[in-house]
């Protein structure tokens, strides 16, 4: 007989859908945690050749690196342009941004689901994502 494991309450999948509100990209003092692999794509894609960032894009954390937040919330790569918000940094950002909203702490529960959802308007909204989708965006193997 295999291993019983208890099924959780997203068995079914979740829809989402990223409507570009920015909402994930602001709020409370945080952190957006980076490797230096994600910092040396970021490098890159910004245009330096150095593999690093300019220090006001980001901060040293004990020994881990963060992305650095503007005055308002805003991360410091987050633009707000006639009525749009868009990453500048989209195609390289980091781990943590590419899992939203598939976090842990957002699937504990329907309750903590429901509750991310009303900070962003993409969730329980558009594509479906089967349970093998979100398990691989909240337990990813590599940066």
């Amino acid at each position: 007989m295999g291993l019983m494991t208890k099924e959780k309450w997203y068995h079914a999948g979740l829809c989402f859908e990223c409507t570009r509100c920015g909402n994930c990209c602001t709020g409370e003092p945080g952190y957006v945690w980076t490797t230096k692999e994600e910092v040396r794509r970021i490098s890159e894609f910004t245009g330096r050749t150095d593999g690093w960032v300019n220090k006001e894009h980001l901060r040293r954390v004990g020994l881990r690196y963060s992305l650095t937040e503007k005055p308002n919330g805003d991360c410091i790569f987050l633009r707000r342009q006639g009525g749009e918000t868009m990453c500048t940094i989209y195609p390289v950002r980091p781990l943590q941004c590419r899992t939203w909203p598939f976090w842990s702490q957002n699937l504990h529960s329907p309750d903590a689901w429901n509750e991310a959802h009303k900070k962003c308007p993409g969730i329980n909204q558009g594509n479906h994502h089967d349970f093998v989708q979100i398990e691989s965006l909240r337990t990813p193997k590599s940066r």
